[in-house]
């Protein structure tokens, strides 16, 4: 569905860059509608990928029964164990162990094979929703982490193993905060 998206994106950005050229405008006036064509375009196109992602994030989390909050940003999580003590903030360093999959299962990072992950609080040196996801956690809570596109890698994936757009699924626990 989201290739369709994207196509029809493409579909309608080219007619846009057509259109308006029988009409009599100056060519200012042409500039400014098209890009305010354009722009509504975008906002609508990237609309419609999100609700379809929220929408594929939904079924998975039904698929599998989990009872997961969702925060404002759409990040999904659900704290299967406790920890103890403060949760990390801003300066604090923390360490992680982890399995990262894909929505459609494929593991494409953990710990056991990687590493630990290492990173300090505040310095987006993890993907946006990996730290947000902090906030609610502690040392030694284990949860499930659902991270939009969005918040994670984005448009372009980590030009590694995670693909454009994908929804990143973090199984993780808190080793360690400093």
């Amino acid at each position: 569905m989201n290739i369709n998206i994207y196509f029809s994106f493409i579909l309608v950005t080219s007619l846009l860059s057509f259109s308006g050229c029988t009409e009599e405008k100056k060519p200012a006036q042409k500039k400014i509608l098209l890009t305010t064509q354009l722009k509504e375009t975008l906002v609508d196109v990237n609309k419609d990928l999100a609700k379809s992602e929220d929408d594929e994030i939904n079924a998975f989390v039904e698929r599998y029964n989990w009872d997961m909050i969702k925060t404002a940003t759409g990040l999904r999580y659900l704290i299967y164990k406790k920890g103890q003590g403060p949760s990390p903030h801003k300066g604090n360093i923390v360490k992680l162990n982890y399995k990262l999959k894909l929505i459609n299962g494929n593991e494409v990072y953990n710990s056991e094979k990687d590493g630990p992950k290492m990173f300090e609080m505040g310095k987006a040196q993890v993907e946006t929703g990996l730290e947000e996801a902090m906030h609610y956690m502690n040392k030694g809570s284990k949860a499930k982490v659902i991270i939009p596109s969005h918040l994670g890698f984005g448009l372009v994936g980590d030009r590694k193993k995670i693909p454009l757009k994908a929804t990143l699924i973090y199984d993780v626990e808190v080793v360690d905060i400093k």
